[in-house]
């Protein structure tokens, strides 16, 4: 049969070609679709594979991209070596064929050229029947006037079989070497050229005898043909066969499976991915999650504050840990972020001229009607600085100052930084200051990037193109500045590399979170650690297992950080002693005289739009003078019992001005000043 098959190929293919009427057969074939679906790949921004998704019906089938040129050369010797002279057909390779299985009684080489293969592979014919035989000698006809022989050779690379789900070769190479088809050694060239002749009966993984033999048949043809040396031959025998398949790259493979999850139909995702700075946290996650238990989880983000661009996202220590729920991206689980948005509170207080960070703050027992705020340990530390406020997280400052803010102008805060904050219910209280809002890992790296660019906000993004600047201000950078030399004044933590950053950490309500999130001139980064499942974990602080891992994920984006930025000129450095009187100390609202007479703004209005040319008029209403007035927290007019005054030469742009009187009391006004 297999003799009656091949001659009559032959013959008439022969009679084909003798026919006037060729060109007009070969002109009106019905080519399969061309268009090989590939999968879709997601990559880290120096082109890296961060992870790549099979094809709709399982397999994997990649785009090959740059291929070994020895290996190219390799297969057209062994496969096709007159492929880039004849016409998609061979005439002399199917006589050959035929003639050796006349006279042999089996078949002892197929005839078929590469682009013949390729016609196979296009339509999944087989190889056996004169009619597919006619159908693949007809395609391969057609797509020579088509296609390029680079396009062709092309298709081969994509469809070509290596073994089990495996198609193409990018494919076969990540399996069975882990490694990309850009260089490979004679020996891995040749037995993939030898595998796609019959894919599962010389798998190296199950029939490494067999995958050996072929191996050994291609080396031998081609050193026959002058492509390989014998030495080279003898080397490559010695070299070992893989004895398994290797797992596809997965780094940042939470990251890539939402991306590709929110854009099923793209090919290729371009990420802003450092991979070789996501594998050492992947790393680094896992060992320091191993070591604080079982059952925790552990996450961490890191992004390019000057651009925005998140260069690593570890979302599990082990994705495929089902312990650990490794498949949850634990950098968008909202979860409750604990001390960690007391930075902001100062940030608005410093702000609106409320304070300074050696303003005196009480931290003793106060109720705010029904609430009453409790630190940590339980302890009060008396009257203390806002500095020393902040850096001990205590809480009854924090919520002191939430309460004369108002704890919407937090909220609408964090919005404007590109968080996304959500409340359990109803409108914002107090206790947000102190956690009581859901927050992602993210989202607090996201509101952290404001305050390392001095108060401008800016879009994270891990795609590539995505991260850019957002419109508003947070607050001013005198402000930022001051939150940020308070935060850098934190010691690291027990035996952490002396990184200077500004961080800061927080632990939920009930030791289900412990937070780390900080920042040095260059990145921002932030760790969560807890369980997926929102468990206790007793015992569990912010400072003692989170902070250890943020200082060692800077320890690893760098060996010296990038230095935080200076002052800006306008900042108010100066020791309690020497403020304006009414910054001196605060004091809760509650504390204060509520006479019916505290000043208000008269000009310019919150929220007004003003001309920024020459002065700008200040008027005051109600009150006890003298009055200090202050444009972004500086002081500008100080003592000054006239109820106007004047701003000089305002720059363009967010004016926050506020005014203090005598007693105390204060009011504020947002504006925007024109050029």
């Amino acid at each position: 049969m297999a003799r009656r098959c091949f001659l009559l190929a032959a013959l008439l293919f022969a009679a084909a070609l003798a026919r006037d009427e060729t060109d007009l057969w070969i002109d009106r074939t019905a080519l399969p679709s061309l268009q090989i679906a590939t999968g879709a790949e997601v990559v880290a921004r120096d082109g890296t594979l961060l992870r790549a998704f099979t094809v709709a019906d399982g397999r994997w089938r990649l785009d090959p991209g740059p291929v070994d040129a020895g290996f190219l050369a390799m297969l057209v010797a062994y496969e096709d070596r007159r492929f880039y002279d004849h016409h998609g057909v061979d005439p002399a390779a199917l006589l050959r064929a035929a003639w050796q299985a006349a006279t042999s009684g089996h078949v002892v080489s197929g005839g078929s050229t590469l682009t013949m293969q390729v016609a196979r592979l296009l339509e999944d014919s087989g190889t056996g029947r004169l009619a597919g035989k006619l159908r693949q000698i007809r395609v391969a006809l057609a797509l020579e006037r088509r296609l390029t022989k680079a396009e062709i050779l092309a298709l081969y690379l994509r469809l070509a079989p290596y073994g089990g789900n495996l198609e193409g070769i990018r494919a076969a190479t990540l399996a069975w070497f882990g490694k990309e088809p850009r260089r490979l050694t004679t020996a891995e060239a040749a037995l993939l050229v030898a595998l796609p002749q019959s894919p599962e009966t010389r798998r190296p993984d199950r029939f490494p005898a067999s995958a050996a033999a072929a191996r050994a048949r291609v080396l031998e043809r081609l050193v026959g043909a002058g492509l390989v040396s014998a030495e080279r031959r003898t080397a490559a025998l010695g070299e070992p066969l893989p004895t398994a398949r290797r797992d596809f790259p997965a780094l940042a493979p939470l990251l890539a499976g939402r991306l590709h999850g929110d854009d099923p139909r793209k090919g290729l995702i371009e990420t802003t991915i450092d991979a070789r700075l996501q594998r050492r946290l992947e790393t680094l996650a896992s060992r320091a999650a191993a070591a604080s238990g079982a059952r925790l989880g552990l996450a961490i983000v890191v992004a390019d504050h000057r651009t925005g661009e998140i260069v690593a996202s570890v979302g599990a220590p082990d994705w495929t840990d089902e312990r650990r729920a490794g498949f949850l991206d634990m950098t968008r689980a909202l979860r409750s972020p604990g001390s960690t948005l007391k930075p902001f509170v100062y940030a608005l207080a410093f702000d609106d001229g409320l304070a300074t960070p050696e303003t005196l703050i009480d931290d003793r027992p106060v109720a705010f009607g029904t609430y009453a705020p409790q630190n940590f340990d339980l302890r009060f530390r008396g009257t203390v600085t806002m500095r020393e406020a902040l850096q001990l997280s205590l809480n009854i400052p924090a919520v002191s100052l939430t309460e004369a803010l108002g704890p919407a102008r937090l909220m609408a805060t964090l919005r404007r930084a590109g968080a996304d904050p959500v409340l359990p219910g109803g409108a914002p209280g107090l206790a947000v200051a102190l956690g009581g809002v859901g927050m992602t890992l993210q989202d607090l790296v996201q509101s952290y990037a404001a305050l390392a660019r001095l108060g401008t906000p800016v879009r994270l993004s891990a795609v590539r193109g995505a991260a850019g600047p957002l419109p508003d201000r947070l607050v001013s950078p005198e402000a930022a500045w001051l939150v940020t030399d308070t935060l850098a004044g934190l010691p690291p933590p027990a035996g952490a590399p002396a990184h200077r950053i500004a961080y800061k950490t927080g632990t939920s309500y009930g030791h289900r979170d412990a937070w780390a999130v900080g920042f040095d001139g260059g990145h921002v980064a932030g760790v969560w650690i807890g369980r997926a499942d929102g468990a206790s974990v007793p015992g569990a602080f912010g400072g003692d297992l989170a902070a250890p891992v943020l200082f060692e994920v800077f320890q690893r984006l760098k060996h010296a950080p990038d230095p935080l930025p200076p002052p800006p000129p306008a900042t108010l450095i100066q020791p309690n002693a020497r403020l304006p009187m009414p910054m001196q100390r605060f004091r809760p609202r509650g504390t204060r005289t509520s006479a019916p007479d505290a000043p208000e703004i008269a000009f310019p209005p919150d929220s007004a739009e003003v001309a920024a040319s020459g002065l700008l008029a200040l008027k005051v209403r109600g009150g006890t003078p003298p009055f200090t007035w202050l444009a972004n927290g500086a002081p500008v007019v100080l003592a000054d019992r006239a109820r106007e005054s004047a701003l000089v030469q305002p720059e363009p742009g967010f004016l926050t001005i506020s005014v203090i009187d005598a007693k105390g009391r204060s009011a504020s006004a947002r504006v925007t000043l024109r050029p």
